[in-house]
């Protein structure tokens, strides 16, 4: 059986992957302010970071009608469960892999210092090397399988579509099974990893070797980028180009969001929100995280500034962009929202509730621009009618700014960046 510990494993992140991640378009070169901060990320990385990457090939697969079990834990991720079977997995790894938590102290200290531009790039800078560890992984396996006459599925996650994120804890207490708290990661009780620049995975493993060339879908060359691979068995996909050196243009793909959308916001605020208050990162299995900075104030002390931070996980533009977690709360260091009087009367029991609000949570992103909400321009939280009217401007924003697809055409160097 497989086990890989490595705590200072080689990163070398392709520009390529560091300015697709940055939000630019295919092909772009960065220049001037945007250059010299992407080489600083990767500059202070190399010296401060400390990677790390843990998996181990699991004891016993069984492959439910509606779920699966790993050395008998049982989870219910209906995309895993069918890629699986499609394969005829008789086996899988579970890896764990983190960019370290050095990164996220250091980008913090930049947020703190006023300096968003160098957060922003080393923020991005991390989601990179999470990647790219996941990626050098998925080669290390594939190695290993193709000696063992198998092959590898790609990889899932919790929080991609169709597992929720919620069984983050029960993968993570999986895969420390054999060494308890041999690795520096934990799950806080939204789902979320801490540190944020880490990923749990579980790779499937087939000794129907013919079924992952046949089926692309089972196929992980098509989005790994790992140039030097030599068991590749198909093209990566991301970087296809014609002779001539073009992007192919997709044909055949119906646009997820409507163009000719009537928005509740005017169009003169949807576009400078855009630009000012989100920030939007699209992940290489196509999943959308998008983060929106609301300022606002109490409606009593005086109007004290409040600040609260949206964050919004989307699925792949080819599923439509479902909505497929929301939350809501206080930005870091923010103390404005303890002079809101509904803090005053219920303390941190608003906060929580906040948290719970999930409005279209679930459904497709396109369904924003037919919701109809309460009009409440207030700029505290005290009313769950204002809560529901900030809900919508943020959803419209992040559907004008991919409708737009202004998260390809503007440099996020010129961006506020927003803490995740």
């Amino acid at each position: 059986m497989i086990e890989i510990s490595d705590t200072a494993p080689r990163v070398d992140v392709q520009t390529a992957e560091y300015v697709r991640l940055l939000g630019y378009p295919p092909g772009w070169v960065l220049a001037e302010r945007a250059s010299e901060l992407a080489a600083w990320a990767r500059d202070w990385y190399a010296q401060h970071g400390h990677p790390w990457v843990h998996a181990r090939e699991c004891g016993a697969l069984q492959i439910e009608d509606d779920a699966i079990a790993i050395d008998d834990v049982r989870f219910s991720s209906t995309r895993l469960r069918n890629t699986l079977h499609a394969a005829g997995a008789h086996g899988a790894v579970l890896v764990a892999v983190s960019a370290g938590v050095e990164l996220e102290e250091e980008a913090q200290r930049r947020w703190r210092d006023e300096k968003p531009d160098e957060y922003f790039f080393l923020e991005i800078y991390g989601s990179a090397v999470v990647e790219h560890l996941v990626t050098i992984t998925g080669a290390r396996l594939c190695a290993w399988a193709d000696h063992e006459g198998c092959a590898v599925l790609p990889h899932y996650s919790p929080g991609y579509p169709e597992w929720s994120i919620e069984e983050q804890p029960r993968l993570l207490e999986l895969i420390n099974h054999a060494r308890p708290g041999a690795m520096p990661l934990e799950v806080l009780p939204s789902g979320m990893l801490r540190p944020k620049k880490s990923l749990l995975a579980v790779f499937g493993v087939t000794r129907h070797v013919e079924r992952v060339r046949r089926l692309t879908d089972l196929s992980p060359c098509e989005s790994c980028s790992f140039g030097p691979c030599e068991y590749r068995r198909s093209p990566y996909r991301r970087g296809r180009r014609t002779l001539n050196g073009e992007i192919p243009m997709i044909t055949g793909d119906p646009a997820p969001l409507s163009a000719d959308a009537r928005y509740n916001i005017s169009l003169k605020a949807l576009a400078r929100w855009s630009t000012e208050r989100l920030s939007i990162v699209t992940r290489s299995d196509g999943t959308v995280d998008a983060v929106f900075r609301y300022e606002g104030t109490t409606c009593t002390n005086m109007g004290r500034p409040i600040e609260f931070h949206y964050h919004v996980t989307l699925g792949s533009r080819g599923e439509g962009y479902p909505i497929l977690e929301q939350r809501c709360g206080p930005a870091p260091g923010d103390e404005g929202h303890r002079s809101m009087c509904a803090f005053i009367r219920e303390g941190d029991g608003l906060i929580t509730s906040i948290a719970r609000e999930q409005p279209l949570r679930g459904q497709p992103l396109d369904q924003v621009v037919r919701w109809t909400r309460p009009v409440s321009p207030a700029g505290c939280y005290c009313d769950a009618d204002s809560r529901l009217h900030k809900w919508g401007l943020v959803l419209e924003t992040i559907h004008y700014t991919l409708a737009n697809r202004i998260d390809l055409t503007t440099s996020p160097a010129d961006r506020k960046a927003e803490p995740s």
